[in-house]
């Protein structure tokens, strides 16, 4: 597997339909942008992240070119921290460690490439798969704030999850 740009021209055609529901809309992205996904709104909406906040898209591919996530990085350059956010999985592809090996790549990316000196992501504490797949890939929790988001009559907890350089295990 490999991380590359995100092309929205070339990839949102591939990955508008991995979020089939809006509960599962809401635990990816809070409800940041619209459901369903619409090319132009989410166009805008990358650029946005990318203005606002710093934020590089990225698609995982496997050895054969085709994409099976999406993920995006940004580095607080005053904290030197790197955050990884908006993970989403192929939902035909989950359970194969794709999920796994795109953090840890991300986070290989943003300590050797962005150069920081840490990096961390957000997960609803109703999204136990993404967190058991966050643990997997060497993430431990930092602290986690309760009542964060609501979502319809759900209220979620909102957990930081951290991976140290020296934790990070060798991509290949």
């Amino acid at each position: 597997m490999r991380l590359r740009p995100y092309v929205h021209s070339h990839d949102f055609d591939l990955m508008k339909n991995w979020i089939t529901n809006e509960r599962a809309h809401a635990l990816w992205c809070a409800n940041r942008v619209g459901f369903p996904l619409e090319k132009e709104e989410f166009d805008r909406f990358v650029e946005q992240q990318f203005e606002r906040e710093g934020d590089q898209a990225f698609v995982a591919a496997k050895d054969d070119g085709s994409i099976v996530g999406f993920i995006c990085c940004s580095v607080n350059y005053d904290s030197n921290e790197a955050m990884l956010k908006f993970v989403l999985v192929d939902p035909s592809q989950r359970g194969k460690g794709y999920g796994k090996e795109m953090v840890r790549l991300a986070a290989q990316y943003c300590y050797d490439i962005a150069k920081a000196g840490l990096v961390h992501l957000n997960v609803f504490t109703a999204n136990a798969a993404a967190r058991r797949c966050y643990e997997s890939a060497g993430f431990t929790e930092r602290n986690t704030a309760d009542d964060a988001f609501v979502y319809k009559n759900e209220s979620w907890g909102r957990c930081n999850m951290t991976i140290m350089r020296d934790k990070l295990p060798i991509c290949r």
